[in-house]
């Protein structure tokens, strides 16, 4: 693997699950010479129903010491994405330990509380919204500060906030309005020399994803993996993506190689969601 980033810094949200997305790519940017940043939230959401699985200090640990054996250095930083105050933290941790960012990776996501949207509680919705979209704001505006011209902030939306999804409407609307602030902030980070995008992960093979289609399995009266090769069938490209291939793609956007694309919502499906 290539060195391209030697000697810069990569923040990366949400990055302490061993088989999520966020590790995936923090440990991309770690093989090809970054010093990392991984930041997660390490506390439980008890008080949402459904799908609450949250990351914890013993896994990011983990990550941190598998990053330091490549040879660059790792900071771990707990950080709740919807804590003004904990998110200024992480921006102060990182100019203390670095000086500065060179790449944002805004992976951090999760949907508390999956329901109609008549049988949502507010706190839920309200939740959803905090994490997926105003969790964006927050880290931007702490890091976006220590980058210079050259740098790259990269947002992992969804292919739920183009396609609607039921049962998921705060979801697919934070995930969504994530895509707009992209666009919004490339214009506005553009006199800076900062290129800002993001990505659309469609069925990607993951804790989280393996969650949902355990839902839709039994609906279906199929048994997970009995789904697992449905869905991967109803593809175009026959196989379930995986982190790795988010990471493979994030890499690219943060690279040298992409320095005229700014403002994009590149889709990662497989060929499921196919746009002009």
């Amino acid at each position: 693997m290539s060195e391209r980033f030697r000697g810069k810094v990569a923040v990366v949200t949400g990055a302490s699950k061993p088989t999520g997305i966020g590790a995936a790519i923090a440990k991309r940017f770690a093989g090809e010479g970054a010093n990392v940043v991984i930041a997660d939230l390490v506390k439980e959401m008890t008080e949402y129903p459904g799908y609450v699985r949250t990351g914890s200090e013993d896994a990011m640990g983990e990550l941190k010491a598998e990053i330091e054996k490549l040879g660059v250095r790792a900071l771990a930083v707990p950080v709740d994405v919807t804590d003004t105050e904990a998110v200024n933290n992480l921006g102060e941790e990182v100019k203390k330990a670095f000086g500065r960012a060179d790449i944002l990776v805004n992976n951090a996501g999760g949907s508390p509380g999956v329901s109609t949207v008549l049988a949502q509680p507010e706190s839920a919705w309200l939740k959803t919204i905090d994490i997926n979209l105003n969790g964006v704001f927050r880290v931007c505006r702490a890091i976006a500060p220590l980058m210079t011209s050259g740098g790259s902030v990269i947002t992992v939306s969804s292919r739920a906030g183009k396609v609607p999804s039921a049962f998921m409407a705060a979801y697919c609307c934070a995930k969504a309005a994530s895509i707009m602030l992209t666009k919004v902030m490339a214009l506005e980070f553009s006199n800076q020399g900062i290129r800002v995008n993001c990505v659309c992960p469609g069925q990607i093979d993951t804790e989280l994803g393996r969650w949902g289609w355990t839902l839709k399995a039994g609906g279906m009266g199929k048994s997970l993996d009995e789904y697992m090769v449905f869905l991967a069938e109803s593809l175009p490209m026959k196989r379930l993506g995986t982190p790795k291939d988010i990471a493979d793609v994030v890499s690219y956007l943060a690279s040298d190689e992409a320095s005229y694309l700014t403002g994009q919502a590149i889709n990662i499906t497989g060929g499921q969601l196919m746009e002009l």
